[in-house]
C-alpha cells in the first residue's frame, strides 16, 4: 500500500485485533467483526490515556527528518561501514519518489489522523470525577499539541516559504472521514496551516502547567507549548511573538542551561592538555569516568554528557522518550549500526568542518560529548588518499542508553535553543549586544574553562553569521541544520559548509535559495489524492 493520506484514513481506525494488511484492497476485504471500532475504544478517561500513549506518542517519528537534515547538509560524511545508503541524497539526489520524503510525510499525518481521532472518541466519553475531569482536559490539550507539532514540522521541510501567508502550507483536516476513498484535500495556504496549528496551542496552553525541573522530561506542558509557539513564530518571521514565548520558557520552566564542568571528578583523575592533539587521547580511566564505563553506556560525572546518555534531563524541555524494548526507531543507528565507536560500523562520521569548530575550540565539552575516544582523527586529512578510512569521526552524540547501545530519546525542545531564539529576535530590533550576550551565555555553558570568547557584532550579517555557527553546533543532529540554511544563510552572507573531505567525489555545496531546500510533495499523494494535484513545490 502507498502512504498517503487515503491510506491513513483507511488504516488508522484503529488497532486491528489479527489481520495484518498489505493492501487497501485488503483493507476494504476486512472481515468487519476483527475490526476494534471507536466505541469499543474510547469508552473511558482511561482507555483516552492509553490510546494517547499507545497511539499517539508512540507513533510519532522525528527520526526521519533528523535524518536527511544531517545527510543533506554539512553535518555528516560517509563513514567506513557504510555501504552507499542515501549517498544520492548527500549528493542531492532529491525527487517525490525518495522514500525517506515520503516517510517524514507519513509519519507526521499518521500522528494526526490518530489525534483527530481520540478528539472524536472523547465526545462518547464523560468524565466522573474531578480528577477524571482534569484528566480528560489533559489529554485533549497534549494531543492537540502533539497535532500542532506535527503540522509544524511538515510546514518546516514542505512549505516554501513559511513567511509567505499566501504561499501554499501542507494539508489540514480535523476530522474522521467516513469514507476514507472519497478524500480529496488541496493544500491550505500558510495562514489556514498556521491559524490552525494556533488554536491547537491556545486550546492546549489554558489546559496546561508547566511542569517542574524534576518531572519527567517526557510529559507535554505548557514548556512544550510554548517551546513549539517560539520555534513557530521565528520560522514565521514574527519576532516580537517568539521572543515572548522564549523568555516565557526560560522564566517559568525551572530549567538552566546546562553546563560543561566538572571537566574531572577524583574516580576520573585530571583531563589532559593540550586538548588539541591528534586525537581525543585521554587515559582509560578518564574516558571510562567520563562516557560511562568502557562500553560508553553509563552515567557520567559530567552533567552535558549525561544530556546525550538519557541518565539526566538536564536543560531538556522536553524529550520523546525511548524506553528500551517499546517501538520507535534508534536514532544513533542512523550514524552507527551497532556502536559509536570506530569498531561498531559508522555509517556516517562528523562533517569535517562541523567537527573542526568544536574539536578546535578550547574548552569547549562537545569535543568530548559528541565525539568517541576510538575516533581516528587525521591531521593530514586534506592530503589523505583515503580519508574516509584515516580521518573517522564517529558521532557519539547518540551514544545509547544502559543495555541499548544506539538508542536514545529524542531531544525535542531544549533550553539553549530559547537563547538563540532570543539572539535573533534581538537581532532583528537591531540590540546587537542583546543578541551577542545570549549567545555568550550558551557559550559559557558549553565551556569547561569558563573562557569563551564574548562575541561582538558590528552589524546584523556578523550577528546572523555566529548565530547560524552557533546552532549548527549546539543543535547539530537534532533535525534544525536544513531549514536554519534556508532561513538564515542569505542573511548570514553564508553558504552550506562541506569540506572537500565529505564525500568520495567532488565535493559541491547546495547553493541558497536552491528549490532543495523544501521538500517535494511524495508523488504517492500526489498520485492518490485529486485535490493536491498542480501543488507540487517549485522544481520537481
Amino acid at each position: 500500500m502507498k502512504r498517503t493520506i487515503k491510506s491513513i484514513f483507511l488504516l488508522g481506525s484503529l488497532a486491528v485485533s489479527t489481520l495484518v494488511v498489505n493492501s487497501c484492497q485488503d483493507a476494504l476485504d476486512m472481515v468487519q467483526p476483527e475490526i476494534i471500532q471507536e466505541e469499543d475504544i474510547f469508552v473511558s478517561v482511561n482507555n483516552m490515556n492509553t490510546y494517547f500513549n499507545g497511539s499517539v506518542m508512540n507513533l510519532l517519528e522525528p527520526n526521519y527528518e533528523i535524518y536527511v537534515t544531517a545527510v543533506l547538509t554539512d553535518e555528516v560524511k560517509p563513514g567506513i561501514g557504510s555501504g552507499g545508503q542515501e549517498f544520492g541524497l548527500h549528493r542531492y539526489i532529491l525527487d517525490p519518489s525518495t522514500t525517506l520524503v515520503e516517510s517524514i510525510w507519513y509519519s507526521h499525518y499518521r500522528v494526526i489522523n490518530r489525534v483527530n481521532r481520540l478528539i472524536k472518541g472523547a465526545e462518547s466519553v464523560t468524565p466522573t470525577t474531578a480528577a477524571e475531569t482534569t484528566q480528560y482536559n489533559t489529554i485533549l490539550a497534549q494531543a492537540r499539541a502533539i497535532r500542532a507539532y506535527c503540522l509544524l514540522q511538515l510546514q518546516t521541510f514542505f512549505s516554501e516559504d513559511m513567511k509567505n501567508d499566501n504561499g501554499l502550507g501542507v494539508l489540514i483536516f480535523d476530522f474522521v472521514p467516513a469514507d476514507p476513498l472519497a478524500i480529496n484535500l488541496p493544500r491550505a495556504t500558510n495562514a489556514q496551516t498556521f491559524d490552525f496549528i494556533n488554536a491547537d496551542l491556545d486550546f492546549a496552553r489554558t489546559r496546561l502547567n508547566y511542569t517542574t525541573s524534576t518531572s519527567p522530561l517526557y510529559t507535554v506542558d505548557r514548556g512544550f507549548v510554548n517551546a513549539l509557539s517560539a520555534r513557530m513564530n521565528l520560522y514565521r518571521g514574527k519576532y516580537d511573538l517568539a521572543k515572548q514565548y522564549a523568555q516565557d520558557v526560560i522564566a517559568n520552566s525551572g530549567l538552566s542551561l546546562t553546563v560543561a564542568n566538572p571537566i574531572a571528578n577524583a574516580a576520573s583523575g585530571a583531563l589532559t592538555e593540550p586538548v588539541n592533539n591528534p586525537a581525543v587521547s585521554q587515559t582509560t580511566v578518564w574516558n571510562n569516568a567520563f562516557y560511562g564505563g568502557a562500553n560508553g553506556l553509563g552515567a557520567s560525572f559530567n552533567p552535558y554528557r549525561n544530556l546525550w546518555n538519557d541518565t539526566s534531563r538536564g536543560e531538556i524541555i522536553f524529550s520523546l522518550g525511548r524506553p528500551v524494548g517499546s517501538g520507535g526507531l534508534n536514532i544513533g543507528a542512523r550514524f552507527n549500526t551497532n556502536t559509536s565507536t570506530a569498531t561498531g560500523s559508522p555509517m556516517w562520521n562528523w562533517g569535517r568542518n562541523l567537527f573542526n569548530i568544536f574539536y578546535n575550540t578550547d574548552g569547549d565539552i562537545r569535543r568530548f560529548a559528541y565525539l568517541d575516544p576510538s575516533s581516528k582523527i587525521d591531521p593530514n586529512y586534506l592530503t589523505s588518499s583515503n580519508p574516509r578510512s584515516t580521518d573517522v569521526l564517529v558521532v557519539d552524540k547518540y551514544p545509547g542508553k544502559t543495555s541499548a547501545a544506539v538508542r536514545n530519546d529524542l531531544k525535542i525542545f531544549r533550553l539553549s535553543e530559547m537563547y538563540f531564539i532570543l539572539a535573533e529576535a534581538a537581532v532583528e530590533e537591531n540590540q546587537l549586544g542583546t543578541a551577542a550576550g545570549y549567545i555568550q551565555q550558551v557559550r559559557v555553558a558549553r565551556n569547561y574553562k569558563g573562557t569563551a570568547t564574548t562575541p561582538t557584532y558590528t552589524n546584523t550579517q556578523i550577528a546572523y553569521q555566529d548565530i547560524l555557527k552557533e546552532r549548527r553546533v549546539e543543535l547539530a543532529l537534532e533535525g534544525h541544520r536544513y531549514i536554519d540554511l534556508k532561513r538564515l544563510a542569505n542573511k548570514a552572507g553564508v553558504t552550506m559548509d562541506r569540506n572537500q573531505t565529505d564525500d568520495d567525489i567532488a565535493v559541491t555545496n547546495l547553493p541558497n535559495d536552491s528549490y532543495k531546500y523544501t521538500l517535494p510533495i511524495p508523488l504517492a499523494e500526489i498520485n492518490a489524492n485529486p485535490g493536491i494535484r498542480g501543488q507540487q513545490n517549485t522544481g520537481y
